[in-house]
């Protein structure tokens, strides 16, 4: 009878985004295949744990009684199975862990955008975004002391809830975000964003805000093939060396720590510097940006200048994840750390897999729309129906 269920079980219209034999493929990859028929198999746990991102903050039992309710053909029921304790439901996801779901996401490749998808490329180069948040967790012994919280501070009452540091790779014209590290809020940033040099490659553009770079990882992430720009810290001294006809200059960055100097570590890139003549921001702030295209033809400083503000599509993405899908002040419930990253990675593998279906939307049209152009709220709810209505009606 389980096997029959398993085969029954599917997420609605995201299947097509995660069919059963990929999720099966992510699962064995990941060492997580099951040596015998349990009453919740490694895909049903799959599947359970990315409708209950898809249908937060649904009850355990709920989304998984709506998995099996939507999967029912007849009027006999299941016979034997029935809807685990909590417990069980726990002890399935420990077995599971969280690197199935860290391999789903990373499932999108590339990107999901083609070269006719409106401003996904830009020169040829595949527009890619890095960018950091935090989520909270649940206030438990286990999250607070593996994840870590804000310090409080005096007079503003108790600490927060313990929080999970999340740096994502972000595709900028379609949302979708094909790569994620997480780790506990006292780990920095730049020190995750290391892990997704893993997915970028040749033909890729990467834009970054200026707390993250670094020599090093800007090192690892060149050396991958992908071009960088990066707005720098002021920390970032550099020098004009060769200045170039559209005002951009050449110039080396400095390796090594601290007070330590290694020449074979100094990095060569080109800068580009401009302030932005716009009311609502302060005039007096210099915006910095060093990319490793040194050819100014290839890319124009005014161009680079003004793509910049793709960047921001990374906070539109974040924000769509954390207020519209998991909730703006839900917080996520696993009770301990392990748990909350296969939590994020499942919420975050359902937001790229809504994404594609919505690039597919924009794309199928006679003349293809940005996918900007349609509602992630309004995808987010057809995708969330879709669990118990007829497949194929997913319509943004």
């Amino acid at each position: 009878m389980v096997d029959r269920l398993v085969d029954r079980i599917v997420l609605g219209d995201l299947t097509a985004v995660y069919p059963p034999d990929v999720v099966d493929e992510v699962v064995a990859a990941s060492g997580s295949r099951e040596e015998r028929v349990r009453l919740l198999p490694a895909r049903l746990m799959m599947y359970f744990v990315l409708a209950r991102a898809l249908l937060s903050p649904e009850p355990y039992r709920e989304v998984l009684r709506t998995l099996a309710e939507a999967a029912r053909r007849d009027e006999q029921g299941w016979g034997s199975w029935h809807v685990p304790d909590k417990a069980a439901i726990f002890r399935a996801r420990d077995r599971l862990g969280d690197e199935p779901f860290r391999r789903l996401l990373a499932r999108a490749g590339p990107g999901v955008a083609t070269e006719a998808t409106p401003g996904a490329f830009w020169r040829g180069w595949r527009l890619m975004v890095i960018d950091g948040t935090t989520v909270e967790a649940a206030d438990t012994p286990s999250n607070a002391a593996g994840l870590g919280r804000q310090r409080p501070k005096k007079g503003r009452g108790p600490p927060g809830y313990p929080l999970a540091r999340v740096v994502t790779l972000i595709e900028s014209g379609t949302h979708a975000v094909i790569d994620a590290e997480t780790g506990a809020y006292r780990i920095q940033e730049r020190e995750l964003a290391r892990a997704l040099a893993r997915s970028l490659r040749p033909g890729m553009l990467v834009l970054a805000d200026r707390g993250l770079p670094g020599v090093h990882l800007w090192k690892q992430m060149a050396g991958t093939g992908a071009e960088l720009v990066w707005r720098v810290p002021k920390l970032w001294v550099l020098p004009e060396e060769e200045v170039l006809p559209d005002g951009s200059w050449i110039s080396t960055v400095r390796g090594g720590r601290g007070r330590t100097r290694h020449p074979a570590e100094d990095v060569r890139v080109r800068v580009v510097a401009y302030r932005l003549d716009d009311p609502g921001r302060d005039r007096g702030e210099c915006y910095r940006l060093a990319t490793t295209i040194l050819d100014p033809d290839a890319a124009p400083a005014s161009g680079l200048a003004a793509l910049y503000a793709e960047r921001w599509e990374a906070e539109t993405t974040l924000a769509e994840w954390k207020t519209c899908q998991i909730g703006s002040r839900h917080v996520l419930a696993s009770k301990s750390p392990a748990l909350v990253r296969q939590e994020i990675y499942a919420h975050l593998a359902v937001h790229t897999a809504i994404r594609t279906l919505m690039h597919q939307v924009a794309a199928c049209r006679a003349s293809p729309i940005d996918p900007d152009r349609l509602s992630f709220t309004a995808a987010l709810r057809a995708a969330r129906r879709s669990i118990t209505a007829v497949a194929g009606t997913f319509s943004p």
